[in-house]
């Protein structure tokens, strides 16, 4: 393990039944392509029964089978191509004259042996005209391949690299309780599944929800490797799966109906999983609830330091993990978020009688989005747009292009147009308390962000109404807003929305809409420069003063934002991350430096946070005080620090 990442590698190698010593071959070497294909791995998982083939069918009961299988997996225990890694491959075990169908697990020897539990009897199979069900609970150690004093049982968990896995077989895991999830429960971080499931109709799509669910259901990583070519076709079929997932998702998955030897290769983020089973209190509760026989660690203490060198992180890092990287789950996540906005202030709206809304649009996109999700909101009410007041306030920075489109913006979707300077006030204010107009310094920026909120509210107390705020989550986390300025609203729409996807929904509703006008004024929107525009343009009338070029990249902020809040990493660790997500983008100086300014203002900034208005949660990641982020407003960042 490295950086809180395993790799697993689940393995198909081609059998050919009833041969051993060419299965023994066919193994060794998929190893030894392993080996020089994919450093650092940790785990290597191949198919059910694959010393023998799945398909021997009464020939397990013949010594001669039996007797060459024992050989085979005593010969590979110790070999070259297996030295210092963890194996796990499927192969008859006979214990006390019965004969189980068991997970090995090999390690510069053998390290334990796994019987499985639920033997299927029906249909196509008859497991147990020669096999055995696993015993309860854990046998004495058997003598098993020449080895003595070899752990056998079904309550046993063996450690790799510093991670507890578990193992079940195949039809183990269409059980309604699985022994992945008594081991899970046990302290399993990782699951491996040895299968010889044959191909029908419909049946792989089945099989990868199920391998899915688990994995989310128990917190886990999940290795599944199943039969391939080779294996007997007198009635079944074999494609050859091999499927890695973690906590729900699909890490990897192989190409299926290959002649040859083939496998996959993912890294498990352990820390991920270990820190979801610490935060979610169900899984310490299920555990208590379901205690049942105590399970057994075994192969403690082992790391491999030889694998750890030259080893680069083997998975794909979504550079920002709030939006979708596909473009159909990204429209489907898209309309379900508007719809939780919208619903939200729905109720809002009902609940308190209100029929008017105050939203201060800038023509930047924050506000563009608090607007869109107004309009859908009345309209699912039944409420006349004319009770929406846009309301414009042009000020030193504010520029043709943005007040140009928040005015078409505004006609295009039917709401009622406010224009308020306010120059005049802010220099008034600015004579009242002896600030230099021509000094622009905080007190320049903030005054004139304090007067538009004052404007917004009393504009609300005169039509009846109420502002809806429009900030979003990435400005709550850096604290880029003005205290009791844009900061402060009756209802915060946008409270849980990122910077990247706010730009991702904005660009959604452009696509869906039938409006030409409103379409084209959106995607110039899209195009304007992230800008709170306080200080005056520069000499060509263009934005000067550029969110990014101050904070750092949104894009970046957001993607430590996730990690930081969601799995709660190391700062070490999300910066690695972030340098493998960004790889050709941003530099490591780059991401060192705005990292560090991610850091501190999001713990100078708490104070903020601590008073928000009400708003929306729509995933997983929140700064409500009231809800998924309490921290003191005094808290030391040291310890976060690079």
């Amino acid at each position: 393990m490295n950086n809180g990442y395993f790799r697993a590698v689940a393995a198909v190698p081609a059998v050919t039944p009833a041969d051993p010593a060419a299965n023994l071959k066919a193994i060794k070497s998929l190893l030894t392509a392993i080996r020089s294909e994919v450093p650092g791995v940790d785990l290597v998982v191949m198919p059910e029964l694959c010393i023998t083939g799945y398909t021997c069918a009464d020939l397990f009961h013949n010594s001669n089978l039996l007797q060459a299988a024992d050989a085979a997996v005593a010969d590979l225990a110790m070999c070259p191509e297996a030295r210092n890694l963890t194996l796990v491959i499927g192969a008859p075990v006979t214990v006390d004259g019965q004969l189980y169908n068991c997970a090995v697990v090999l390690r510069n020897g053998p390290l334990c042996s796994i019987p499985k539990t639920y033997l299927p009897n029906y249909n196509e199979f008859y497991e147990r005209r020669w096999f055995n069900s696993a015993p309860a609970g854990n046998m004495p150690p058997v003598e098993y391949a020449g080895f003595e004093h070899v752990p056998f049982g079904s309550n046993l968990l063996f450690e790799c690299s510093g991670v507890k896995v578990g193992a079940e077989i195949c039809e183990d895991l269409w059980a309604p309780v699985t022994p992945g999830t008594h081991a899970a429960l046990a302290g399993a971080e990782v699951v491996v599944n040895l299968s010889a499931s044959d191909d029908l109709i419909g049946k792989y799509s089945y099989l990868t929800d199920l391998v899915k669910g688990q994995s989310a259901r128990a917190l886990c990583g999940y290795v599944y490797a199943s039969a391939g070519y080779g294996e007997s076709s007198t009635d079944l079929v074999f494609d050859g799966k091999a499927i890695i997932a973690e906590n729900g998702t699909i890490l990897a998955r192989n190409r299926r109906w290959t002649r040859s030897a083939q496998y996959v290769a993912a890294d498990i983020d352990i820390a991920a999983i270990s820190r979801d089973r610490m935060h979610l209190g169900t899984f310490a509760e299920c555990r208590r609830r379901q205690e049942g026989e105590a399970y057994r660690t075994v192969g403690s203490g082992f790391v491999n330091e030889a694998a750890l060198h030259g080893w680069k992180l083997m998975r794909a890092i979504n550079p920002m993990p709030f939006v979708p990287s596909d473009s159909e789950h990204l429209a489907e996540r898209c309309e379900e978020i508007i719809h939780i906005q919208a619903a939200g202030l729905s109720k809002r709206l009902d609940c308190t009688g209100t029929r008017s809304l105050v939203v201060g649009i800038s023509g930047g996109l924050d506000s563009t989005l608090a607007l869109l999700v107004a309009v859908r909101a009345f309209d699912s009410l039944g409420l006349d747009r004319s009770g929406i007041y846009g309301v414009t306030m042009p000020g030193f920075g504010t520029t043709d292009r943005t007040y140009n489109n928040a005015l078409q913006l505004m006609r295009a979707l039917g709401v009622t147009i406010r224009k308020i300077p306010i120059a005049k006030a802010v220099m008034q204010h600015f004579s009242d308390i002896g600030h230099d107009p021509q000094v622009h310094d905080v007190t320049y920026e903030n005054s004139q962000a304090r007067e538009r909120t004052q404007i917004l509210m009393d504009l609300a107390n005169r039509v009846g109404g109420m502002v809806l705020g429009t900030g979003d989550l990435s400005e709550l986390a850096l604290g880029w807003a003005t205290y009791n300025g844009d900061h402060m609203s009756m209802y915060g729409v946008n409270a849980s929305v990122p910077k990247t996807l706010v730009r991702h929904l904005t660009r959604y509703f452009a696509m869906t809409t039938d409006d030409e006008l409103c379409r084209r004024t959106l995607l110039d929107i899209i195009d304007t420069p992230v800008s709170p525009e306080l200080l005056p343009a520069d000499s060509e009338g263009k934005i000067a003063q550029k969110t990014e070029d101050l904070v750092g990249p949104y894009e970046l902020h957001d993607f430590f934002l996730y990690y930081i809040l969601r799995y709660g990493f190391t700062t070490e660790r999300i910066r690695m991350m972030a340098v493998a997500a960004f790889e050709g983008r941003y530099s490591e100086e780059v991401i060192d430096k705005w990292l560090a300014v991610f850091v501190r203002r999001f713990f100078r900034q708490q104070f903020k946070r601590s008073c928000l208005p009400d708003g929306p949660k729509v995933g997983s990641v929140c700064l409500s005080p009231r809800g998924d982020w309490r921290m003191p407003s005094d808290a030391s960042s040291a310890a976060f620090e690079l």
